[in-house]
């Protein structure tokens, strides 16, 4: 099997993900085209004419993001007519599997070189504009064991017995380190500016707030009892009669905010790279994607973490940077409580909590994150996770070249 090596991995910013936001009058076509015109300027030029694929994650294919949005990427983009051409939906592991894809068809010989990566564009594709009808059939969603996200992360902090103030500060925390870490320069190797149709140029995440207080989120009541009424809390008491209720516990702000935005990540085989002056920045050490019980609340990131470790034959302690998808506030606080040791580790440069969730395009912004924060902090093992809802999960594990 050959190694699979990434050469570059960037990102747009992400703006608001409603009619107002910074990227909304951006297609979400033109995002990619942008992210591959700087791979072009960057040195990958000579490369991205030979790409053999181009997979891409997107959650909602409906509206402006239906029709394959794939294949309309790459024509727009000007890479190879030859070159594969596939849009995945794996819920918020979309852009995370579509990474590992390409790798498996780079590892077996398929494929010489690859872009993998996601777009969302919330401002125009709302969320669950796919209009699936479990989405407001509570028959069905029990049916399919479908829980809305919201309530997915209420039952988490119930089981656990996390409290508002636990929520609170996790929130505050993803915001702060966010600020300061556009503050200090650590986003400006993984970041691209996006040119607007009006010509302004979006430079950086629309969505942080720094100067986040508890005092600010206090005004922000429990949000999501009316959705649990509609059949939700139903499908807990029924799977969960142990518990005693599902306590209503997130506010707003202690879910990641709905986003545009895309990313792309460049990678295979060192050999092929090597004509084409290409470097390779680390390996894909091992990618793996899960599925646990679809009513056990984000168990399938903690198990991909644990699968993908277990794989490697490394322990968390090796891992030098940790990219943890902040699914919710009650998500990192359970990651603190299980792995004490690793969470300074975790999210140092802030997470979706803070700077927004293009669901599609969540799992390669977390790789080309965690790419920039291994080379940051000089580190040789990386690990990136993400999760949704229905028990699906992924992890990638990096290690430096």
């Amino acid at each position: 099997m050959a190694e699979i090596h990434v050469f570059d991995a960037i990102r747009t910013p992400r703006g608001k993900g409603k009619p107002d936001g910074s990227l909304a009058g951006v297609p979400p076509w033109e995002l990619v085209g942008q992210l591959v015109a700087a791979l072009r300027a960057r040195g990958a030029a000579a490369a991205l004419e030979a790409t053999d694929r181009l997979v891409l994650g997107c959650v909602t294919q409906a509206g402006p993001q239906g029709g394959h949005i794939a294949l309309l990427s790459r024509i727009h983009a000007g890479l190879p007519g030859t070159a594969v051409a596939v849009t995945v939906n794996n819920y918020c592991v979309s852009g995370m599997s579509a990474l590992a894809a390409a790798a498996r068809a780079v590892a077996n010989g398929e494929d010489a070189l690859a872009l993998a990566g996601g777009v969302e564009c919330m401002s125009q594709s709302p969320f669950e504009a796919d209009a699936a009808p479990f989405y407001r059939d509570p028959a069905l969603a029990a049916h399919f064991h479908y829980l809305a996200p919201p309530l997915v992360a209420d039952w988490l902090a119930t089981r656990e017995g996390i409290t508002r103030a636990e929520l609170d500060e996790v929130t505050v925390a993803s915001h702060q380190r966010a600020g300061r870490a556009w503050q200090d320069g650590r986003y400006a190797s993984s970041v691209v500016p996006v040119r607007r149709p009006d010509g302004v140029l979006v430079e950086r995440d629309e969505l942080v707030r720094p100067g986040l207080s508890a005092a600010d989120l206090a005004r922000f009541p429990a949000a999501f009892a009316a959705l649990g009424a509609q059949g939700g809390e139903a499908i807990v008491n029924a799977a969960d009669p142990a518990l005693g209720g599902l306590h209503y516990l997130h506010a707003v702000p202690h879910c990641p905010p709905m986003a545009d935005g895309a990313a792309l990540v460049l990678i295979g085989a060192r050999e092929q790279a090597a004509e084409l002056g290409l470097r390779s920045r680390a390996r894909v050490a091992a990618a793996v994607e899960v599925n646990t019980d679809p009513l056990d609340p984000f168990a399938a990131g903690f198990v991909a973490l644990e699968r993908v470790l277990a794989d490697s034959r490394l322990e968390l302690e090796d891992i030098g940077a940790i990219e943890f998808m902040e699914a919710f506030a009650a998500v990192p606080e359970t990651f603190s409580r299980r792995y004490p040791k690793a969470a300074a580790r975790a999210n140092e440069s802030g997470g979706h909590l803070a700077m927004g969730h293009p669901m599609g395009a969540s799992g390669a912004i977390l790789v080309a994150t965690l790419l920039a924060e291994m080379e940051r902090k000089d580190v040789e093992w990386g690990v990136a996770v993400a999760h949704a809802v229905s028990g699906v999960g992924a992890a990638v594990l990096l290690q430096r070249a």
